[in-house]
């Protein structure tokens, strides 16, 4: 998993999805901002437009937005450019979605981030559009606060049946996880250690059970950092000061292959179905392929 707002570009998108394609990675996930949370602004290649990209340049890999907001993308827009996305690829495509929540992108762009529960409630109706016009073959409506849909439907079908999986993002007890059990196919959560995500998990079993769903239906993943070096050395330079202790309450997966492979093999064993880990060097394509070899 890459951050597309820090610094993403043509050529660096393009070298990291070979490397990734062909080091034998399960799927190359990224961020959809505008710009940093901070200064300074870096470049920011368009999401849409760089998993187009993806999708007719590469033949195997899984790809998806980790995710993408409802807050300065209409789900309508949104929805249609996933399915045509998701059928160049021939299905490889997880539409992740979201509220929203870096407030610096929405004040220099122009858009209402909205209060935290307001945020929840657009995202709520949001998610209720996307699956109305990937569920509905024939005209469909839809009057919310936020969203309103006459009439609408969804053409081309998606060749998916369904459509490309919602994958719904985060630790939220009170909005997330029931947002998760209602609409997701993927519930992905963010920088937790084993124990916390196991809790976690157990928790979305139990809205699933009671919402009707089989709980296997819904695939399990976490998205959290990464500090992996070759040599012990190597991972101090990563750690830059931070204690691997530290690291490891916050979820974040830190040291050398074998210490990796325990920390995945933990993480498996609280029911993590697929890991995606933040590559945040994207001229590191030395230690993308040592990462590959001393832990795939």
């Amino acid at each position: 998993m890459i951050e597309g707002q820090h610094g993403l570009t043509w050529p660096r998108w393009q070298r990291v999805a070979k490397a990734v394609e062909d080091l034998g990675f399960a799927g190359l996930y990224r961020s959809d901002h505008f710009t940093n949370a901070g200064p300074p602004d870096l470049d920011s290649l368009e999401l849409w437009v760089s998993l187009t990209w993806l999708a007719a340049n590469t033949k195997r890999i899984e790809f998806g937005p980790l995710v993408s907001p409802v807050s300065f993308r209409h789900p309508a827009m949104t929805v249609r450019m996933a399915t045509a996305v998701d059928d160049l690829s021939g299905g490889r495509l997880t539409l992740g979605l979201g509220a929203g929540w870096q407030e610096r992108e929405h004040a220099h762009f122009g858009f209402d981030l909205l209060s935290l529960r307001e945020r929840f409630d657009r995202l709520d109706e949001g998610l209720a559009v996307v699956e109305l016009l990937l569920r509905e073959e024939q005209p469909a409506s839809f009057s919310g606060q936020y969203f309103r849909l006459r009439d609408a439907v969804l053409l081309p079908r998606p060749q998916r049946p369904g459509g490309p999986p919602i994958l719904i993002g985060g630790n939220g007890l009170r909005r997330t996880l029931p947002l998760a059990s209602r609409y997701a196919s993927q519930w992905n959560a963010v920088s937790v250690p084993p124990p916390r995500f196991a809790d976690l998990n157990a928790r979305l079993t139990r809205l699933l059970t009671a919402r009707g769903r089989d709980p296997s239906s819904v695939h399990r993943s976490l998205m959290t950092g990464l500090a992996f070096g070759r040599s012990d050395a190597e991972v101090q330079t990563r750690l830059r000061g931070r204690r691997p202790e530290d690291l490891l309450a916050r979820g974040v997966v830190n040291g050398t292959s074998g210490a990796v492979v325990d920390q995945l093999g933990r993480l498996a064993e609280a029911g993590v179905q697929r890991v995606m880990l933040q590559w945040l060097d994207l001229d590191d394509l030395d230690g993308l392929e040592a990462l590959a070899h001393a832990v795939l």
